[in-house]
């Protein structure tokens, strides 16, 4: 995607609004988790798509704090450990419980089948459309989780190759682009 063609990213109130639609709809365990994945790990809709349980769960079935992305569920081979954040956490403790089993698809379709990329892309197209989100995608949680990473970073002592290894990029130049620029916080800093 160019410049200017990039998805938009979320704000905060966007995402509030998000989490309260998705809590009254169908399937909103599943659902909330979709958005969260996105959101708050930075997950690709193909990633998405193709987590699994395994993935998070330790040899005793438990949830883990982390993703293990095996490369054949991520962007070429940009696998690795994605963290898991608090509220994505809580999102997934609240899934499983719905579970029979924490095996196989992560996210399914309504039919039960894993789902494809595409519908993963089409669901998030549609969610966005409902919400009057205008130039939002299915990057647009990705691209928010990485521009929210990129802002914090150095508060815990970390950098921007930090954000980088996260957003598993191969170079920082990509991360650079995912980045939305704050008005906002360039008037403070010049202030």
């Amino acid at each position: 995607m160019g410049l200017g063609k990039q998805a938009k990213t979320l704000t905060e109130a966007q995402e509030k609004a998000v989490l309260a639609y998705l809590s009254v709809g169908a399937n909103p365990k599943r659902n909330t988790v979709m958005f969260l994945l996105s959101v708050d790990a930075g997950l690709r809709a193909k990633e998405i798509a193709s987590i699994t349980w395994e993935m998070m769960t330790d040899a005793e079935g438990n949830l883990t704090d982390e993703i293990r992305l095996i490369d054949k569920a991520s962007k070429g081979k940009s696998g690795g450990v994605v963290f898991i954040s608090t509220r994505l956490k809580k999102a997934l403790v609240e899934f499983a419980e719905t579970r029979h089993t924490l095996r196989g698809p992560t996210i399914s379709s309504n039919r039960g089948g894993a789902m494809t990329s595409q519908s993963v892309t089409n669901w998030f197209f549609a969610l966005y459309k409902k919400l009057g989100f205008e130039g939002c995608s299915s990057h647009s949680g990705r691209r928010t989780a990485i521009t929210k990473w990129a802002r914090k970073i150095s508060n815990v002592g970390g950098s921007m190759r930090d954000v980088q290894a996260l957003a598993r990029h191969s170079s920082l130049q990509m991360t650079q682009r995912y980045l939305e620029v704050s008005e906002n916080a360039m008037r403070k800093v010049v202030g």
